[in-house]
């Protein structure tokens, strides 16, 4: 494997850039200044690795610490945090400033906007799409006895949608397809394909029969 910061691998030569002992990086990668990648966290297993896919690239000031292990085509936005025992697909996108806890699953094709935050036991399937300021709960009480012991992280299923500053409860699993209205907030289980708004999110249609109004085609 070429040395990390060799030309031929394409990841950009920059004394700004810490690379930890952990991290194991495949070709074709750029990574710009300011990033940490491979951090130990605290008081871990020293065998934990930082592994990263082919052609990703990665934003400053992203912090990625070791024991996560993300697939081909990968990209952030800048000021990206995901933490440690992560899973990554291939072709996912996380944007500038979001939060991504420990021992989150992402599938394939997921692309999470701006200033999200996805927090500890997260399931998100393939091609979901999270709008910006998006943010998924998992403890009903904060600072409650035993809280530790009782998080329970949303599952987002396969191509879902959420809108912009909506917040999903936790444990709450949103069906296949659904769309989370902007600014809604969830607190229950919703169906596959329903369209959902509000406070608590009520289900108003069908995605599959949304329209456009000018035209009145649909929209998926």
């Amino acid at each position: 494997m070429p040395h990390p910061f060799d030309e031929e691998n394409k990841l950009q030569k920059n004394g700004l850039i810490h690379i930890g002992n952990s991290l194991t990086i495949q070709e074709n990668q750029f990574v710009e200044p300011y990033c940490l990648l491979g951090i130990p966290p605290k008081n871990a297993d020293p065998d934990l690795k930082l592994k990263i896919g082919d052609d990703c690239y990665i934003r400053s000031h992203t912090v990625i610490y070791a024991g996560t292990t993300i697939g081909a085509h990968f990209q952030t936005g800048h000021g990206v945090q995901i933490r440690e025992l992560c899973t990554i697909g291939n072709n996912v996108s996380i944007g500038s400033k979001t939060v991504v806890e420990h021992q989150v699953v992402i599938e394939d094709d997921v692309r999470i906007h701006s200033q999200a935050f996805i927090p500890e036991f997260t399931i998100i399937k393939k091609g979901a799409w999270l709008g910006p300021n998006v943010v998924l709960t998992n403890a009903d009480f904060p600072l409650g006895k035993d809280v530790k012991n009782r998080l329970q992280g949303p599952v987002i299923n396969e191509n879902v949608i959420i809108g912009a500053n909506a917040t999903i409860l936790p444990g709450v699993e949103l069906g296949a397809g659904c769309l989370i209205g902007a600014g809604s907030v969830v607190k229950h289980d919703v169906e596959p394909d329903a369209v959902v708004v509000g406070n608590p999110a009520q289900k108003i249609k069908l995605r599959s029969q949304l329209r456009y109004k000018d035209t009145l085609e649909l929209v998926y």
